[in-house]
């Protein structure tokens, strides 16, 4: 399992170079290297401080895991590397959309009205 989850890292942050230099848009570079260090110094971020720092509609990265402490009282979408079961369901119940970085990469290639959080 702990193998796999280092090749999905691996194809993850090849992609988010490959579209950097295709797109010319910095924000999959900036991505790819948050998502290069090391687990313990990867970012975390709760549904509550995207709470805090979104509107409803919005669009967001995180180039890490989302953890589900705390409320969601908007419909965003949330990209990113894993989620926390309860966080999933919180967003959902939000009316918002979980989506993975290759999902988000292939609905947005520019990266346009991302917010990177982290």
């Amino acid at each position: 399992m702990k193998r796999m989850m280092n090749e999905d890292l691996l194809k993850t942050v090849r992609l988010l170079k490959k579209n950097s230099s295709k797109e010319n848009a910095s924000i999959w570079r900036d991505a790819a290297e948050r998502l290069s260090k090391p687990r313990s110094r990867r970012v975390v971020v709760n549904l509550s401080r995207i709470n805090r720092y979104t509107a409803e509609g919005e669009t967001v990265l995180v180039p890490g895991k989302v953890l589900g402490s705390g409320k969601l009282d908007h419909p965003v979408k949330v990209a990113a590397f894993s989620f926390s079961k309860n966080a999933k369901a919180k967003i959902l119940e939000a009316g918002g959309e979980v989506l993975s970085i290759q999902d988000l990469i292939s609905k947005n290639p520019k990266g346009s009205n991302v917010k990177l959080m982290g």
